[in-house]
Protein backbone atom coordinates (compact mmCIF):
# COMPACT_ATOMS: atom_id res chain seq x y z
CA UNK A 1 0.00 0.00 0.00
CA UNK A 2 3.12 2.33 0.97
CA UNK A 3 4.30 2.12 -3.00
CA UNK A 4 1.17 2.94 -4.44
CA UNK A 5 1.25 5.85 -2.39
CA UNK A 6 5.08 6.57 -3.24
CA UNK A 7 4.31 6.25 -6.51
CA UNK A 8 1.46 8.10 -7.36
CA UNK A 9 3.23 11.38 -5.03
CA UNK A 10 5.90 10.43 -7.63
CA UNK A 11 4.04 10.76 -10.60
CA UNK A 12 2.19 14.04 -8.75
CA UNK A 13 5.31 15.49 -8.21
CA UNK A 14 6.46 14.88 -11.65
CA UNK A 15 3.45 16.52 -13.42
CA UNK A 16 3.85 20.03 -11.42
CA UNK A 17 7.76 20.18 -12.78
CA UNK A 18 6.57 19.54 -16.76
CA UNK A 19 3.63 22.25 -15.96
CA UNK A 20 6.36 24.71 -15.12
CA UNK A 21 8.24 24.33 -18.32
CA UNK A 22 4.84 25.40 -20.29
CA UNK A 23 5.09 29.16 -20.73
CA UNK A 24 2.24 31.48 -19.19
CA UNK A 25 -0.19 34.15 -20.89
CA UNK A 26 2.67 37.01 -21.52
CA UNK A 27 5.83 34.93 -20.89
CA UNK A 28 8.48 35.47 -23.22
CA UNK A 29 6.44 38.32 -25.00
CA UNK A 30 9.83 39.61 -27.03
CA UNK A 31 10.99 35.71 -28.02
CA UNK A 32 7.92 34.94 -29.43
CA UNK A 33 7.23 38.04 -31.41
CA UNK A 34 10.39 38.72 -32.31
CA UNK A 35 11.27 34.68 -34.07
CA UNK A 36 7.88 34.76 -35.07
CA UNK A 37 8.39 37.36 -37.63
CA UNK A 38 12.11 36.37 -38.30
CA UNK A 39 10.88 32.98 -39.32
CA UNK A 40 7.76 34.49 -41.82
CA UNK A 41 10.98 36.30 -43.20
CA UNK A 42 12.53 33.67 -44.54
CA UNK A 43 12.36 33.09 -47.62
CA UNK A 44 13.04 29.22 -49.43
CA UNK A 45 16.58 29.39 -49.91
CA UNK A 46 17.31 29.61 -46.26
CA UNK A 47 16.39 25.75 -45.34
CA UNK A 48 19.66 24.93 -43.05
CA UNK A 49 20.97 25.85 -39.68
CA UNK A 50 24.12 28.11 -41.61
CA UNK A 51 21.98 30.22 -43.46
CA UNK A 52 19.16 30.65 -40.72
CA UNK A 53 21.97 31.64 -38.80
CA UNK A 54 23.24 34.18 -40.93
CA UNK A 55 20.15 35.82 -41.84
CA UNK A 56 19.65 35.86 -38.22
CA UNK A 57 23.10 37.73 -37.49
CA UNK A 58 22.01 40.05 -40.42
CA UNK A 59 18.30 40.72 -38.34
CA UNK A 60 19.46 40.98 -35.10
CA UNK A 61 21.81 43.91 -36.45
CA UNK A 62 19.38 45.66 -37.82
CA UNK A 63 17.31 45.06 -34.55
CA UNK A 64 16.10 47.99 -31.89
CA UNK A 65 14.86 48.23 -28.35
CA UNK A 66 14.09 44.94 -26.68
CA UNK A 67 14.83 42.82 -29.84
CA UNK A 68 18.04 43.99 -29.69
CA UNK A 69 18.54 43.23 -25.98
CA UNK A 70 16.95 39.75 -26.95
CA UNK A 71 19.86 39.59 -29.82
CA UNK A 72 22.16 40.14 -27.28
CA UNK A 73 20.67 38.06 -24.64
CA UNK A 74 21.08 35.04 -27.40
CA UNK A 75 24.17 35.70 -28.85
CA UNK A 76 23.33 37.28 -32.14
CA UNK A 77 25.35 40.68 -31.26
CA UNK A 78 28.73 41.49 -31.80
CA UNK A 79 29.26 41.97 -27.96
CA UNK A 80 27.51 39.25 -26.83
CA UNK A 81 29.19 37.26 -24.39
CA UNK A 82 27.61 33.76 -25.08
CA UNK A 83 25.57 32.43 -27.65
CA UNK A 84 22.90 29.57 -28.40
CA UNK A 85 22.02 30.20 -31.53
CA UNK A 86 22.32 27.09 -32.45
CA UNK A 87 19.17 26.38 -30.10
CA UNK A 88 16.87 28.91 -32.58
CA UNK A 89 18.17 28.00 -35.95
CA UNK A 90 18.33 24.10 -35.59
CA UNK A 91 14.41 24.04 -34.43
CA UNK A 92 13.55 26.72 -37.13
CA UNK A 93 15.07 24.47 -39.37
CA UNK A 94 12.43 21.94 -38.55
CA UNK A 95 10.06 24.41 -38.46
CA UNK A 96 9.24 24.11 -34.58
CA UNK A 97 6.89 27.12 -33.34
CA UNK A 98 8.35 30.02 -31.57
CA UNK A 99 6.31 29.20 -28.64
CA UNK A 100 8.49 25.78 -27.92
CA UNK A 101 11.56 27.22 -29.41
CA UNK A 102 10.83 30.18 -26.43
CA UNK A 103 10.33 27.46 -23.75
CA UNK A 104 13.67 25.56 -24.31
CA UNK A 105 15.22 28.41 -24.17
CA UNK A 106 13.69 29.55 -21.31
CA UNK A 107 15.78 26.61 -20.16
CA UNK A 108 18.97 27.83 -20.72
CA UNK A 109 18.31 31.52 -19.49
CA UNK A 110 15.58 32.38 -18.37
CA UNK A 111 16.38 36.27 -18.65
CA UNK A 112 15.19 35.90 -21.85
CA UNK A 113 11.65 35.47 -21.03
CA UNK A 114 11.99 38.25 -18.93
CA UNK A 115 12.18 40.92 -21.52
CA UNK A 116 8.96 42.46 -22.31
CA UNK A 117 7.49 45.16 -24.45
CA UNK A 118 6.41 48.13 -23.07
CA UNK A 119 2.96 48.84 -23.13
CA UNK A 120 1.79 51.77 -25.38
CA UNK A 121 -0.38 54.67 -23.77
CA UNK A 122 -3.28 55.80 -25.36
CA UNK A 123 -2.64 59.50 -24.77
CA UNK A 124 -6.33 60.82 -25.98
CA UNK A 125 -8.08 58.60 -22.97
CA UNK A 126 -5.37 58.85 -20.19
CA UNK A 127 -5.74 60.86 -17.22
CA UNK A 128 -2.21 62.73 -17.28
CA UNK A 129 -2.61 64.27 -14.25
CA UNK A 130 -2.39 60.68 -12.39
CA UNK A 131 0.67 59.16 -14.43
CA UNK A 132 4.11 59.41 -13.13
CA UNK A 133 6.51 61.28 -14.20
CA UNK A 134 8.22 59.05 -15.56
CA UNK A 135 5.74 58.20 -17.79
CA UNK A 136 4.98 61.61 -18.87
CA UNK A 137 8.75 61.90 -20.06
CA UNK A 138 8.71 58.65 -21.79
CA UNK A 139 5.71 59.93 -23.87
CA UNK A 140 7.53 63.01 -24.88
CA UNK A 141 10.61 60.52 -25.37
CA UNK A 142 9.12 58.60 -27.66
CA UNK A 143 7.78 61.64 -29.86
CA UNK A 144 11.20 62.93 -29.76
CA UNK A 145 10.14 65.85 -28.20
CA UNK A 146 11.79 67.80 -25.21
CA UNK A 147 10.50 70.07 -22.12
CA UNK A 148 12.92 72.47 -21.26
CA UNK A 149 12.12 73.98 -18.33
CA UNK A 150 9.51 71.59 -16.68
CA UNK A 151 10.33 71.09 -13.14
CA UNK A 152 6.82 70.09 -11.84
CA UNK A 153 4.80 67.42 -13.07
CA UNK A 154 1.74 70.21 -14.47
CA UNK A 155 4.91 71.47 -16.75
CA UNK A 156 5.47 67.95 -18.85
CA UNK A 157 1.54 67.92 -18.87
CA UNK A 158 0.71 70.86 -20.01
CA UNK A 159 3.73 70.17 -22.66
CA UNK A 160 1.94 66.91 -23.92
CA UNK A 161 -1.50 68.23 -23.84
CA UNK A 162 0.34 70.59 -26.38
CA UNK A 163 1.93 68.32 -28.68
CA UNK A 164 -1.08 65.70 -28.34
CA UNK A 165 -2.89 66.81 -31.51
CA UNK A 166 0.15 66.53 -33.31
CA UNK A 167 1.73 63.60 -32.84
CA UNK A 168 -1.99 61.25 -31.95
CA UNK A 169 -4.24 59.71 -34.84
CA UNK A 170 -7.54 59.60 -34.96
Amino acid sequence: MKIISYITAAIFLGSLTLNEAKLREGDCDVCIKFLTKFANDLDGSEKGPDDIRKKLLVTCKKAKGKDHRFCYYVGGTEDAATSILNEITKPISYHVPAEKICEKLKDKDAQICELQYEQKIDVRNVDLKKMRVKQLRKILQSWDEECNGCIEKSDFVQRIEELKDKHTEL
